[in-house]
């Protein structure tokens, strides 16, 4: 099993599978027991972590599994080696701590925050490691990720209403997953050095 997660991708691939199924499972739960709220964060750190996997319809619920897949298949075909991986984890919570720049976020919920923050680390990944087509790749979803987040205003509304979806979006999260995501890639790739197998 260890030489199965050193292939390039793999551990990206079970860290998706991952947030997927603990995501289905916080469905049976009390969404109030996991989700961020900013009066509880420093006495329920655990919400550091669950906020991300509470979904407040089964459209969000479905539209993030949808996503996760999606994510999961850009770390699979960039081949990110587990280095990436592991920072993407390492991002998760700083994710939902960052929400404590929005007090009047009273609640929050949903994988997209920490979805974002996994495609900010493949790109990046793709960006510096990458070669040729690869590169380039890495650039253009750079250059889609920035206007995004930009059109989306982060440091404006602490939610959007609804549209695509049923749920109000919280644009913050998006941008503090895409920023946490990337440095710590950043700093785990400029730490350990791993080559492009």
């Amino acid at each position: 099993m260890p030489g199965l997660l050193q292939r390039p991708g793999a551990l990206w691939l079970g860290f998706s599978a991952v947030l997927a199924l603990l995501a289905v499972l916080a469905a049976a739960v009390d969404s109030a027991r996991l989700d961020w709220q900013p009066a509880l964060v420093w006495r329920e750190p655990w919400r550091w972590w669950s906020a991300a996997l509470v979904h407040w319809s089964v459209m969000h619920l479905g539209a993030n599994l949808l996503a996760t897949a999606l994510v999961a298949a850009y770390g699979w075909a960039a081949r990110v080696p587990a280095v990436v991986a592991w920072a993407w984890l390492v991002s998760w919570p700083f994710t939902q701590l960052a929400l404590l720049a929005k007090p009047a976020l009273l609640h929050y919920g949903g994988l997209s925050g920490v979805l974002h923050g996994g495609v900010a680390a493949v790109t990046l990944w793709l960006m510096l490691r990458g070669h040729g087509a690869q590169r380039t790749i890495g650039w253009m979803m750079l250059v889609g990720q920035s206007v995004k987040l930009l059109v989306e205003e982060p440091w404006g509304a602490a939610l959007h209403p609804p549209s695509e979806l049923d749920v109000a979006v919280a644009p913050l999260a998006h941008a503090s997953g895409s920023i946490f995501g990337a440095l710590f890639t950043l700093a785990a790739l400029m730490l350990l050095r791993p080559e492009r197998t």
